[in-house]
């Protein structure tokens, strides 16, 4: 068996295992949905989500030392995972073969002719990573405290010295050069700078990162897409706000292969590019066994990394396709230990001034992002995060924006942020108490078991609800819910409602009702004829069967201030449930009137836990009468509403 045949059924494979676990990210007890799968598997193997959130947390979630695996195997192949696992790369792939069958050899060759765009996604990865500085600045801050100022000097110097003699060596294009550089602008930083000032981090590496984006997209798009007839992972259709943008990015991306094959691989992707640094010391590597080529350039055209198998290879961009091993006709290109007869280059042909702007541009990208104060006083109420969510700044340290907890959430309230955290925050999630088939149930801790980095952190039930260990610090509170009064039908419009009440899950009930009697716009009564039960009117102002609900009265202005339910109406009577006092006429009921008795409705904040049922439940359409905003959540001291 070929070896291109042994890397279609494991791309194929990995695939395939790939979508299941996206399906099998559905809460629910069968054996298709979360009962155990390691659905995070693809996302723990990922090493740029791996190194993102050790950088921005000092930390490491435990999943994701199986990274550690990936980047041992890629030092001792090279890129495997680009060629034979990545399941947004086997896509890409089949795409672009599907685009390139019709093409004459010649074509192939040019399209997989190496481009200096390719070098773009070293910047990407460097902007990316420079973004999570902010953490590292804050280390160097804060052991330069007790570090004597002659020590970092020394260091900063040390480092800037072999940056120049790297410079001078006529290898500024090394690598070595850039991480010295970075690793001196970042101690010098770290020592100057004032922490609150210019320094922030932000975990952005999921934006473009292959493996985030391709959960993301099939969870929220094409999932729901396909439920939309099927029914393949949920019952009922979700909806997720922003879906048409995650769905253009993606689609953009698949259907570019028809112009450059793997377009993303070799341009964009920033997980290929941390690869690419890695395999350039890689134990094994394609190359050539010997210089006997005629030149036939048969290896590039089905080259799937433009990495010139033919001439002098780039290793940092061979996806390991192994299809040069076998279009050379002349055995030439192996698989070997050994360097290329023809040649390496192992370093990507990066300007000092593209890297340079890049760290910068992510250095400076978050302290920007945050000059509106979000964090701060400033903060948004209406972004309301999942329950668990860490404190918003360590939130953005840790969220990758997979769309792992959206997808779990039975009741689809968790929502792909579009643009209400700006663009540090697209796509991280929020809740949405429109959307789904209800709020946030009391019983439900999906969301935090699921997520692969503890930006949502696992919650038991009984510390959700507050409950025997717990029961000193209460429930966990995710907003606070407000009646609106100007569109509240009780409060607003004098109409029966107290849904809201009614659905509030909370024991005792966060909503309570304070019951008033209101009369309505018809003035008095022109009464005819009155028996014990029956008042019949002189004209036929009435709707027929309108006051028959129970909530309406027919009160009397008397010394006793009767009030008495009426349990039916015509156009032109008024039946009673009960009798009107005795020697009533119409002469002692001319100031009668029709009242409703209204239950208005209050929230307990010191009750209320922000579970957004009573939004969701609302019979007010479009913008709730009632609504959570993120006023008094757990996560955020700053943010409660009442006075401790």
């Amino acid at each position: 068996m070929r070896i291109t045949t042994v890397r279609r059924i494991s791309q194929i494979f990995f695939f395939a295992l790939f979508i299941w676990f996206c399906i099998a990210s559905t809460f629910g007890i069968s054996f298709w949905q979360l009962r155990g799968w390691p659905v995070n598997w693809f996302l723990q193997l990922d090493p740029l989500v791996a190194l993102g959130t050790l950088l921005t947390t000092r930390t490491i979630y435990a999943g994701l030392i199986w990274a550690l695996a990936t980047i041992a195997l890629t030092l001792l192949l090279g890129r495997f995972f680009c060629g034979w696992v990545c399941p947004f790369g086997s896509l890409h792939h089949f795409v672009g073969y599907l685009g390139s069958r019709n093409r004459t050899i010649k074509d192939r060759v040019a399209a997989n002719r190496p481009l200096g765009a390719q070098k773009i996604k070293y910047y990407v990865l460097t902007a990316l990573l420079s973004a999570t500085a902010g953490s590292l600045l804050i280390s160097l801050a804060d052991s330069a405290r007790w570090a004597p100022a002659w020590i970092i000097g020394a260091l900063v110097i040390s480092l800037f010295g072999l940056t120049a003699a790297s410079v001078a060596s006529r290898r500024s294009n090394s690598l070595l050069t850039f991480f010295f550089s970075l690793l001196a602008l970042w101690t010098a930083a770290g020592y100057l700078l004032k922490i609150d000032g210019p320094v922030a981090s932000s975990l952005m590496t999921g934006l473009l990162d292959p493996i985030p984006l391709m959960h993301r997209s099939v969870n929220l798009v094409l999932l729901p897409f396909a439920d939309s007839s099927v029914h393949i992972a949920s019952n009922a259709q979700r909806h997720y706000d922003g879906a048409w943008l995650i769905g253009l990015i993606f689609l953009s991306a698949v259907f570019l292969n028809l112009v450059v094959p793997r377009f993303y691989c070799r341009i964009v992707c920033p997980l290929g590019a941390l690869y690419g640094v890695l395999g350039r010391f890689a134990l094994w590597r394609v190359g050539k066994k010997n210089s006997e080529c005629r030149d036939c350039r048969l290896c590039d055209s089905r080259c799937e990394g433009a990495c010139d198998p033919g001439r002098v290879i780039r290793v940092p961009e061979c996806v390991l396709c192994m299809n040069c091993l076998y279009t050379c006709k002349d055995d030439v290109i192996g698989y070997n230990t050994f360097r290329s007869e023809q040649g390496e280059i192992v370093s990507p042909n990066l300007s000092r001034r593209g890297f340079v702007v890049a760290s910068l541009s992510g250095i400076a990208a978050i302290p920007l992002l945050r000059l509106d104060g979000k964090l701060g006083a400033n903060y948004d109420p209406a972004l309301v995060r999942p329950p668990g969510s860490l404190t918003e700044a360590d939130f953005l340290n840790r969220c990758i924006k997979c769309g792992q907890c959206a997808r779990v959430c039975p009741t689809n309230v968790i929502q792909p942020d579009e643009w209400q955290r700006g663009l540090e925050g697209i796509w991280t999630p929020k809740l949405n108490f429109r959307t789904g088939t209800s709020g946030c149930q009391l019983n439900c801790t999906a969301c935090g078991q699921i997520c692969p980095t503890a930006a949502i952190r696992p919650l038991s039930i009984d510390e959700k609800l507050g409950r025997g260990s717990f029961e000193h610090t209460g429930p966990i509170r995710i907003g606070t819910a407000f009646v609106d009064r100007g569109r509240c039908l009780p409060w607003a419009m004098d109409k029966p409602c107290i849904v809201c009440q009614e659905n509030c899950p909370v024991s005792p009930k966060a909503i309570t009702v304070r019951e008033i009697f209101t009369p309505l716009q018809t003035g008095n009564l022109d009464i005819a004829k009155v028996s014990p039960r029956l008042v019949v009117l002189g004209t036929a102002p009435l709707r027929n069967g309108r006051y028959g609900t129970g909530d309406y009265y027919l009160f009397v202005d008397n010394p006793a201030r009767t009030r008495v339910r009426i349990s039916g109406n015509t156009e032109s009577s008024i039946a009673l449930q009960s009798e009107l006092p005795a020697g009533s006429s119409p002469e002692t009921l001319k100031k009668a009137e029709i009242q409703v008795r209204l239950q208005i409705p209050q929230v307990d904040p010191e009750r209320c836990i922000g579970c957004g049922i009573c939004e969701h439940e609302c019979p007010v359409s479009g913008l709730r009468a009632i609504r959570v905003s993120a006023e008094g959540e757990t996560r955020h001291k700053n943010h409660s509403l009442l006075l401790k």
